[in-house]
C-alpha cells in the first residue's frame, strides 16, 4: 500500500485530499497544529486516517514526523496561515509567522520527505494560491509566501526529476473554506462576479487537481490553476 503525507489535514482543502487519497487506497497520515475539535471531527469522519499534531513550521517536529516514516509515496504540503492587513499594520512577528508557516513548512517537508523517496520515486504536491500568482490587496506576505511555493516548486522538479520525484504545484482560486469565512455577504457577491464559473470552489474539486498531479508520473515543475477562471 502506497504512503501519503497531507500536513494540514483536518479541514478545508486538507480534509478533501485525505478523503480522496484514501478512497483511492493509500495509507493516508495527516498532521495539524492547533484546532483539536477540527482534529475530533476529522478522526471521526475519516477514522482510517491517521491524524497527528505537529507543527510543520518546526524542523525538529518535522524531522521527527517524517523519520518515523519506512517510506513516503506521496507528500502533499497543504498546512499554511492566512494574514488579511495592510502591510504598514503588519508586525515582525506576523510576517515570520506566515512565511515560516505556508513557505517553510513546504521547504522542511520537502527536505524530509526527499530522502524517503530517493532510489524508490514519488510525488510532491504543493498548495499555493492564486494570490500568489496575482498579488493580493492587503494580503501581500501571504502572497509572497504563496509565490515563493512556486518559486520553490518549479525548482524542485528540475533538481530532483532525474530521481523520478516529481513536484507540482495546485494554485486553488476562492474556496469555501474556513479561512474565507471572515468575507461578508458582498464581499462573495463581489468575488463571484469576478469568476467566470459565478462561484466558489468545492474543496474536493482542489483535492481532484491534487491526486491528479500526485498520480501523473510525466509532469512536473507545473502550476495547476483550480480557480474558476479567475485567472486565464
Amino acid at each position: 500500500m502506497k504512503r501519503a503525507l497531507v500536513t494540514g489535514g483536518t479541514r478545508g482543502i486538507g480534509l478533501a485530499v485525505c478523503r480522496l487519497l484514501s478512497q483511492r487506497g493509500y495509507a493516508v497520515t495527516a498532521t495539524y497544529s492547533q484546532g483539536e475539535e477540527d482534529a475530533v471531527r476529522a478522526r471521526a469522519s475519516l477514522p482510517e486516517v491517521s491524524f497527528l499534531r505537529s507543527d510543520v513550521s518546526s524542523e525538529e517536529a518535522v524531522k521527527a514526523l517524517i523519520g518515523a516514516f519506512p517510506a513516503l509515496d506521496v507528500l502533499v504540503c497543504n498546512a499554511g496561515v492566512a494574514l488579511f492587513k495592510q502591510v504598514q499594520d503588519v508586525t515582525a512577528e506576523e510576517y515570520r509567522r506566515v512565511m515560516d508557516t505556508d513557505m517553510g513548512g513546504v521547504f522542511l517537508c520537502a527536505k524530509y520527505t526527499v530522502k524517503k523517496m530517493l532510489g524508490r520515486g514519488g510525488a510532491i504536491v504543493n498548495v499555493a494560491s492564486v494570490w500568489g500568482e496575482t498579488g493580493a490587496s492587503c494580503e501581500s506576505v501571504y502572497a509572497a509566501a504563496k509565490g515563493a511555493v512556486i518559486a520553490f516548486t518549479k525548482s524542485l522538479a528540475k533538481e530532483l526529476a532525474p530521481s523520478r520525484i516529481t513536484v507540482n504545484c495546485v494554485s486553488p482560486g476562492v474556496v469555501e473554506t474556513a479561512m474565507n469565512g471572515r468575507l461578508t455577504e458582498a464581499d462573495r457577491r463581489a468575488l463571484e462576479e469576478e469568476i467566470p464559473l459565478g462561484r466558489f470552489a468545492d474543496p474536493a474539486e482542489i483535492a481532484s487537481a491534487v491526486l491528479f498531479l500526485a498520480e501523473h508520473p510525466y509532469i512536473t515543475g507545473q502550476v495547476l490553476g483550480v480557480n474558476g477562471g479567475f485567472l486565464i
